[in-house]
C-alpha cells in the first residue's frame, strides 16, 4: 500500500467510529447512564461478596442484638391427653447486619429492599417447647434497611408441650410458655430483647380470632439468662400465653342435665313412702343417669395425672342417687308387712317419735300419721272383710258390742234352758274367739301404726339430711366454679 492510500485510510477511521455509535448520540457527547434497575444493582451490590455462614459483625466482640415479638392469631387445639397446645402466631424478629448497608443516593434513593432469607445470615432462634413441626407457610424473603436493619416477619403454627391443669374443667385457665432462645450462640454472641413494650404485648388482641372455644386473656413476657452445668450463659425470651375456656357449651350439655336429674330425685321423696312407685321411680333415675354418664364420657378431658372436678361431681351425684334408692328401700321395708314385725323398741320410740319429731318440727304428729295410714286401714279392711263377716255374725265392729249383743240375744232364746247346757257353752266359745280375733287384729293395727309412724319420721329425717348434703355439695361446687370463672 502506498503512503497516500494509508493516509486516506487513517483519515476515515474517526468517521467510522461515529457511524457505529448508538442512535440519538451526538458527536462529542458523554457515555450514556447504565440502564440496569436499581433493585438489581443493589441486590448484586449487597450479595456479591456476602458470607452468610458467619455472624455479620465487623468486630467479633460485637454482640448481635435480636429483638423479637409475637402476636397470637388463633388457638387451634388443646390436647389434654398428650399435653400439647397448638397455636398460630405472627412472629417478628429484628437485628442489624453490618454487611448489608448502602448509600441510598447511589441507588436511586432506595432505602429498603427484600432479599431471600436463604442468602443472608439468620439467627438460630428456636422455641424450646417445640414437639412437632406445624403446617406453617414458608416466607422466603426478609426486609433489609439501608442502615443494615433486617426484619424477618413470618406466621408460625406452633405445637408446643404445655402442662395443662384440667382440675377446674370446664372453668379452667391454662398458662403455656413459649421460650425463644438461640440454640447455639452464647449471650455474648447473640442477645435477645423485646421489640415492643411489655404492656403493649400483654393486652394485644388486635389479630386474635376470638370466636373459638378458648379466650385469650393476656400474654406476659420475661427475659432471663440460663446456663447448663456452669457453662456460658444463654439468653432467652419467655412469652406466657394465658387462655381461658368458654364454659357455656359444657354447662348446657353436662351440668344442666345432671342438675335436672338430681332435682327430680329430690322431688321423688314426696311420693308416699308406703307406695312402691317411689322405688321404681328412683331406679329409673339411676338408670337414666348411668346412660347420661356413658354419653358424656367422651366429652370429658382424659389425662393420666388427674381427674377434673366435674368427673368427681358426676361420681358423687351417682353415689347420692344410690344412697337415695337405699333409703327408699329401707323406708318401704318398714311400712310394709308390719303384721310380721314385733313392737317398736322403746329406744326407737324415744329417739324417733319423741326427740326426732321435735328436731324436725313435726308437732301434730298423730293427726298427720292417721292421714298417712288411712289408705292402709282401708286396704286391710277390704282384705279382712270376708273373714270378719264369717266370724262376726252380729255385724259388730267393737268386740264389747258383739259380746253384749250376743249375750242379750242369746238370753231370751236360751232362758228356759239350764246353765250348763252344751249349746250355751258353744256360743260362749264362739263369742270369745271372735273377741280374741278382733283384739289380735287391733293389736296388729297398733303395731302397723307404730312402724308406719317410725317410717314416716325416718323418711323425713333422711330426706332432710339428703337435701342438706345435696345443697352443701352444690353450693361448694358453685362457689368454686364462680371463683375460677371470675379469676
Amino acid at each position: 500500500m502506498t503512503p497516500a492510500a494509508l493516509g486516506a485510510l487513517l483519515a476515515l477511521l474517526p468517521l467510522a467510529s461515529m457511524l457505529q455509535s448508538p442512535a440519538g448520540t451526538q458527536w462529542g457527547g458523554q457515555a450514556p447512564e447504565p440502564t440496569e434497575p436499581a433493585l438489581h444493582r443493589l441486590s448484586h451490590y449487597l450479595l456479591a461478596h456476602y458470607q452468610k455462614g458467619t455472624r455479620p459483625v465487623q468486630d467479633w466482640r460485637t454482640t448481635t442484638n435480636v429483638a423479637i415479638d409475637l402476636m397470637v392469631y388463633a388457638i387451634l387445639s388443646v390436647d389434654e391427653k398428650n399435653q400439647v397446645l397448638t397455636t398460630y402466631i405472627w412472629y417478628r424478629q429484628h437485628w442489624t447486619d453490618e454487611f448489608l448497608r448502602w448509600d441510598p443516593a447511589r441507588f436511586d434513593n432506595l432505602t429498603q429492599i427484600s432479599l431471600p432469607a436463604e442468602s443472608i445470615w439468620v439467627p438460630d432462634i428456636l422455641i424450646n417447647e417445640f414437639v412437632d413441626v406445624g403446617k406453617s407457610p414458608h416466607v422466603p424473603y426478609v426486609y433489609v434497611g439501608h442502615h443494615g436493619e433486617v426484619q424477618n416477619l413470618k406466621p408460625i403454627q406452633v405445637m408446643t408441650a404445655c402442662s395443662l391443669d384440667i382440675y377446674n374443667f370446664p372453668f379452667d385457665v391454662q398458662n403455656c410458655s413459649l421460650t425463644f432462645t438461640s440454640w447455639l450462640h452464647h449471650i455474648r454472641d447473640i442477645n435477645l430483647s423485646l421489640w415492643r413494650q411489655p404492656e403493649l404485648v400483654k393486652f394485644d388482641r388486635s389479630v386474635f380470632m376470638n370466636q373459638g372455644e378458648w379466650e385469650l386473656l393476656y400474654v406476659l413476657s420475661r427475659f432471663q439468662e440460663f446456663s447448663v452445668k456452669s457453662s456460658d450463659s444463654y439468653a432467652e425470651m419467655k412469652f406466657y400465653v394465658v387462655i381461658r375456656r368458654r364454659p357455656l357449651f359444657y354447662t348446657v350439655s353436662l351440668l344442666l342435665p345432671s342438675i335436672f336429674l338430681m332435682v327430680m330425685d329430690i322431688v321423688g321423696f314426696y311420693l308416699p313412702p308406703n307406695s312402691g312407685e317411689r322405688v321404681s321411680f328412683k331406679i329409673t333415675l339411676l338408670l337414666g343417669y348411668s346412660v347420661f354418664l356413658i354419653i358424656v364420657s367422651d366429652t370429658l378431658p382424659a389425662t393420666a395425672v388427674g381427674t377434673p372436678l366435674i368427673g368427681i361431681y358426676f361420681v358423687v351425684c351417682m353415689a347420692l342417687l344410690v344412697i337415695s334408692l337405699t333409703e327408699t328401700i329401707l323406708i318401704v321395708r318398714l311400712v310394709h308387712k308390719q303384721d310380721l314385725q314385733p313392737h317398736v323398741p322403746e329406744w326407737v320410740k324415744r329417739l324417733l317419735l319423741e326427740r326426732a319429731t321435735i328436731l324436725l318440727c313435726i308437732r301434730d304428729r298423730k293427726k298427720f300419721t292417721q292421714s298417712r295410714i288411712q289408705n292402709l286401714d282401708i286396704s286391710r279392711q277390704v282384705e279382712n272383710n270376708d273373714s270378719t263377716a264369717k266370724l262376726n255374725r252380729y255385724g259388730c265392729e267393737d268386740p264389747r258390742e258383739c259380746e253384749a249383743s250376743g249375750s242379750s240375744r242369746s238370753t231370751p232364746a236360751f232362758a228356759g234352758q239350764e246353765e250348763g247346757s252344751p249349746l250355751m257353752h258353744g256360743v260362749l266359745r264362739e263369742i270369745t274367739a271372735i273377741r280374741q280375733f278382733l283384739e289380735k287384729r287391733e293389736e296388729f293395727r297398733d303395731i302397723a301404726r307404730e312402724w308406719l309412724q317410725v317410717g314416716y319420721v325416718l323418711d323425713v329425717l333422711l330426706f332432710r339430711a339428703y337435701l342438706a348434703a345435696v345443697l352443701a355439695y352444690s353450693i361448694t361446687l358453685g362457689t368454686l366454679w364462680s371463683v375460677w370463672r371470675d379469676a
